[in-house]
């Protein structure tokens, strides 16, 4: 097992989950030079528990529930992982953000604000690096 290093934690990081590539070509064109967007379609895809603290934060889309479950992704991070990593969800119906929001989901935007919102994200959390 690799431990983490101050080096790595230091990296302006941010995890993206969904399968939408012209979502993901918006974001990745928002995101500024010095920032790494990893893609995702598995929470467990990031590694153990330490390595998911590596991140900034996460942008989950709610529309891609033929991908992956929505909520088992906000259970994986809370109750197994126990980390409190920022979620910031975009799309999803009313019903689907109330779950959310009981499983401990932090934000829901519009597919658009998301994309507006980001470089305020990112300089939130872009802290020491």
């Amino acid at each position: 097992m690799t431990e983490p290093t101050i080096e790595k934690r230091l990296q302006r990081r941010f995890i993206v989950m969904t399968t939408d590539p012209e979502m993901q070509r918006r974001l990745l064109e928002t995101t500024p030079q010095g920032w790494e967007m990893a893609v995702v379609d598995d929470v467990e895809d990031l590694g153990d528990w330490h390595e998911a603290l590596l991140y900034r934060f996460l942008l989950l889309d709610l529309d891609e529930v033929e991908a992956f479950d929505p909520l088992d992704v906000i259970r994986v991070l809370r109750m197994q992982y126990q980390i409190n990593l920022p979620v910031f969800c975009f799309g999803g119906d009313e019903e689907l953000r109330d779950e959310m929001r009981l499983a401990r989901a932090d934000r829901f935007f519009g597919r658009e604000e998301v994309l507006e919102r980001l470089p305020q994200f990112l300089e939130q959390y872009g802290w020491g690096g």
